[in-house]
């Protein structure tokens, strides 16, 4: 036996054994997804997927202790059947007192690179500290969420699994919930069947799908509703922020408080339209109820502004037009269309549900 390969292994062995008992090595956990979804993944170097940190996240996605009251969880905001929304202009915390801005979907982080609406954390750990601790949200410093955890009974032996030892640490935590987000993927919507060439769209479905993609030309006749140029990509978003031609004066200055750029006043992350149908209300502030609130604003009510998107200035359907003008029957098209972004295998997934009903 080579003496080289020998002495790797009692190396390893050493790192493994100490005492009289074997750490535990976590098992890696391997995304499933599209391949037109690409391989861009969020993932920090010291938080790679185990199967040990998913399960250990889960719990503590649906885990009130995290909260200063111990009755809020991330699940509170992010609810499985509304695609992880909470059908809420804004959200609650401990004290009832209404969050900032209205709660996104969960769907499909593992490629996202720029959280919160304004965009102002780099990654899912980075995220997580802010709903953990704001003192409107979940309320609690993490060394206290720690502590709490240290004496309940159940985590000993799973952070251990997932971290190789059973002292429980705030970093730790964030790192599971984070771990647990990424597997939220949602990618198997009729509209994902169609793109596999196994679904057949309904006439009102593709009639939509292609107003959806297409960006209005008069001068050519080409009727569109300028959606793909944010909505595109077969995940539905685009990594980029908007300002969407809500108000003139934005309460909420969204990006431009992060940046200090008058150009991003009013800007916003774009969410994706993935189960769309599930996540009203709409719009960062949740101003939309439905749908057709949404449709009508892109179609006649985009307010001008210098920080407007230049794709939302002057786009129309008519010659020398200055608003969308979409007829009904074409909105009806378009949200035909929408419906068939509901993927009902992700807010039935037992892999993701609530581990504590």
């Amino acid at each position: 036996m080579n003496k080289r390969w020998l002495l790797r292994w009692f190396g390893l062995a050493a790192l493994l054994f100490t005492g009289s008992r074997w750490l535990p090595v976590p098992e890696p956990y391997v995304p499933v997804y599209p391949a037109n979804f690409g391989n861009r993944l969020n993932i920090p170097a010291d938080n790679p997927l185990t199967k040990e940190g998913v399960l250990l996240g889960r719990m503590l996605f649906y885990e009130p202790l995290l909260s200063a009251n111990n009755k809020v969880s991330c699940g509170s905001c992010h609810q499985q059947q509304r695609a992880f929304t909470d059908g809420k202009k804004f959200s609650t915390g401990i004290d009832s007192i209404p969050t900032e801005r209205n709660s996104m979907s969960l769907a499909n982080l593992l490629w996202v690179r720029h959280f919160f609406w304004d965009g102002r954390a780099e990654s899912l750990e980075q995220q997580a500290l802010t709903p953990l601790t704001a003192l409107h949200e979940m309320g609690q410093p993490l060394d206290i969420s720690a502590a709490k955890l240290r004496r309940s009974q159940r985590y000993a032996a799973l952070f251990n699994a997932a971290f190789g030892n059973s002292n429980i640490t705030g970093d730790q935590i964030i790192k599971a919930l984070a771990q647990f987000e990424r597997t939220l993927i949602s990618a198997n919507a009729p509209y994902d069947h169609y793109l596999a060439g196994k679904y057949q769209l309904s006439p009102a479905a593709e009639r939509g799908m292609q107003l959806f993609m297409n960006a209005p030309d008069p001068g050519k006749k080409i009727r569109g509703a300028n959606c793909a140029h944010c909505h595109g990509s077969p995940k539905l978003y685009m990594e980029l922020f908007h300002n969407n031609g809500l108000d003139s004066l934005p309460l909420d200055p969204g990006r431009e408080k992060l940046t200090g750029l008058a150009a991003d006043r009013g800007r916003f992350r774009i969410p994706t339209l993935r189960n769309i149908a599930l996540t009203a209300p709409y719009m960062h502030d949740g101003r939309f109820g439905t749908l057709e609130e949404v449709l009508d604003h892109y179609s006649e009510h985009i307010i001008q502004s210098p920080s407007l998107s230049p794709v939302l200035r002057n786009t129309s359907n008519d010659m020398n037009g200055t608003s969308l003008k979409l007829s009904r029957s074409e909105q009806k098209d378009i949200i035909a269309f929408l419906h068939l972004l509901t993927d009902s295998t992700f807010i039935n997934n037992s892999q993701f549900s609530n581990p504590f009903n």
